[in-house]
């Protein structure tokens, strides 16, 4: 069967509804008026208003809009999947998904509809119109809607996905509830066009006979040929579904934009159009979990170094064997050897600073530790276990599966240079995450820790504010309190103060003090000479992925033996502070 038969057969079965949207309501008013001079525009605009409230191609736009909303969920979810594929490290998939989208980005739409209604039928496949056009619609959306998903997701910093490792989060737990919030920003402008693109686009699906809104209003035109009014009635609904599509896309925005104020109101586009509103007054949050106050700082101090002590005795360590164990590891980026045989063993308890200069292996080396980097030869042993790696027959290692669940279960914590606190979360929200969706901890017990743990860090009050609100010293505070939320071992600081203006050192550097009195097993890449020479039990010196040496601050900061060493001192203690206008 030709699609000029079925285009014939298709006039046949809307004949009856047609006769009846012929002569809208409001035609005969029209009629009436037209003797009277100068009422042609109020007639055609009777007939445009006539036709605009039409049943007939009211129902022809409810199609429109079924066939839209099916299709952009389909759409999406497999947009999801193809843009996870375009950013896989497995290249079948990568090809196989760029492949897809370079095919249906690159062919018509309206030839895609046609090969689906017509080409499919002559190996068995059979669809009627509608679902022909809503998979049609939904398969090219997908090319497009994958490469819309990719950019949001290549938008949000790489280090948010980092810091949610550390936290034992697995890759799809971590993109549902921290990379794809933070890309919604990026996506929803894109996807928002894409629908409203899509609703217009429905009316290439004519051809395969679906009967919406713009198939009716040729078929009013084929009979009375009054051009602009029934088409200027079918502009005016697309234009009125369009803009009810542009408000909800705005409201979407606002909601997934967190550096907005909760209680502000509405975009322009909706304030234009009356649909803003203002809050009366800011949320309310829920009743914090009560913590004592303190009766003098001093015993606050006091109270919350005991408390935080609990954390450390409540799955004590055996003091007569090393905590961390680096036996022979090596580690290189392409040609470029970054570890170079690193032997090196942490006691429980024990305050270890690294020190070097940039480029050295120090952070490489913290990060192998707990597997956020891989190494290529040796064996690190963390309370007697490998992290993220298991024994082959052989004696050789391979990865584990579940990365993200073997560092949850070693009890490794980990502070970046840069706080990589979660945008979108508040600082409560930061603390409570890891805990509720990695340790299975009851909300109400996590944000019960999550508020005492801020409370610790000087931060209580500040627990329903968001990064950006807070300074640099206070957002690296929640860091510390988020990765003391996860009850760690083992804590690993990555130059932890070198992000931050000198004034807002001392604040960090106070926290990291209560911490080594309670007994915490540390490791901290630092540059800050002081700390490591008052709080640490051990300061190591790496230069070129090699330890040059090794013992109590006394011996390396004070009295080094390697030339190197006493040059890169020389250099740090001489460097000049840099000061911040008020």
């Amino acid at each position: 069967m030709t699609v000029s038969h079925r285009f014939r057969k298709g006039l046949v079965r809307l004949s009856v509804p047609l006769s009846a949207a012929l002569l809208p309501a409001g035609a005969a008013v029209a009629q009436t008026d037209s003797a009277v001079p100068g009422s042609a525009v109020l007639t055609g605009l009777a007939e445009l208003w006539g036709y605009a409230t039409s049943g007939f191609l009211w129902n022809g736009a409810l199609i429109a809009i079924e066939i839209t909303a099916l299709a952009m969920v389909l759409g999406l979810a497999f947009g999801l999947g193809l843009a996870l594929m375009r950013l896989s490290g497995i290249a079948a998939l990568r090809g196989a998904s760029a492949f897809y989208i370079w095919v249906m980005r690159g062919t018509p739409l309206l030839l895609q509809l046609v090969f689906i209604y017509d080409a499919l039928p002559l190996i068995g496949v059979r669809f009627d119109s509608f679902t022909t056009a809503v998979i049609g619609f939904a398969l090219n959306e997908a090319a497009f809607c994958a490469e819309i998903i990719r950019g949001g997701i290549l938008s949000v910093n790489k280090n948010q996905s980092v810091a949610a490792s550390s936290l034992g989060m697995g890759h799809f737990l971590s993109l549902r509830r921290i990379v794809l919030p933070q890309a919604m920003r990026a996506i929803l402008p894109g996807v928002g066009n894409d629908v409203i693109n899509m609703l217009k686009m429905t009316s290439l699906a004519s051809v395969i006979f679906v009967s919406e809104l713009t198939y009716r209003s040729q078929q009013i035109v084929g009979q009375n040929f009054k051009f602009f009014t029934v088409f200027g009635a079918t502009a005016l609904i697309y234009l009125i579904i369009t803009t009810l599509i542009a408000v909800m896309q705005e409201r979407l925005e606002r909601r997934f934009n967190y550096e907005l104020p909760k209680d502000s109101d509405g975009g322009a586009f909706s304030r234009m159009l009356g649909f803003s509103h203002r809050a009366q007054s800011p949320a309310v949050p829920s009743a914090p979990t009560e913590v004592r106050a303190p009766a003098s700082e001093a015993d606050g101090r006091e109270e919350m170094r005991d408390w935080l002590r609990t954390l450390v005795d409540a799955d004590p360590l055996p003091a007569d064997q090393p905590f961390v164990t680096c036996s022979n590891v090596q580690k290189a980026y392409g040609e470029r050897t970054v570890l170079a045989g690193i032997d090196l063993t942490v006691k429980p308890g024990e305050v270890v600073a690294i020190l070097g200069p940039s480029g050295s292996g120090k952070s490489t080396l913290l990060r192998t530790v707990n597997h956020l980097e891989a190494i290529d030869w040796g064996e690190i042993l963390v309370g007697g276990g490998l992290v993220g790696y298991r024994r082959l027959p052989g004696g050789g290692l391979a990865p584990e599966r579940n990365l993200a669940q073997a560092r949850a279960k070693a009890r490794i914590a980990m502070v970046f240079q840069h706080f990589n606190l979660f945008n979108h979360m508040t600082a409560l929200e930061n603390v409570m995450e890891a805990p509720v969706r990695v340790l299975g901890e009851s909300r109400h017990e996590a944000e019960a820790t999550g508020r005492r743990l801020l409370a610790a860090v000087g931060l209580g009050d500040h627990a329903d504010h968001l990064p950006h609100r807070l300074s640099g010293g206070q957002q690296q505070r929640v860091a510390i309190a988020r990765a003391l939320a996860m009850k760690p071992k083992l804590m690993l600081f990555d130059e932890p103060t070198s992000a931050l203006d000198p004034e807002l050192v001392g604040e960090v550097l106070l926290v990291m003090r209560k911490l080594a009195e309670t007994g915490m097993t540390m490791m901290v890449v630092t540059h800050e000479i002081r700390f490591a020479r008052e709080v640490a039990d051990r300061v190591i010196f790496m230069d070129e992925g090699r330890v040059i040496e090794d013992g109590p601050p006394s011996q390396v900061i004070d009295n080094p033996r390697n030339e190197r060493t006493r040059r890169f001192l020389r250099l740090v203690e001489n460097a000049p502070t840099e000061t911040t206008s008020s």
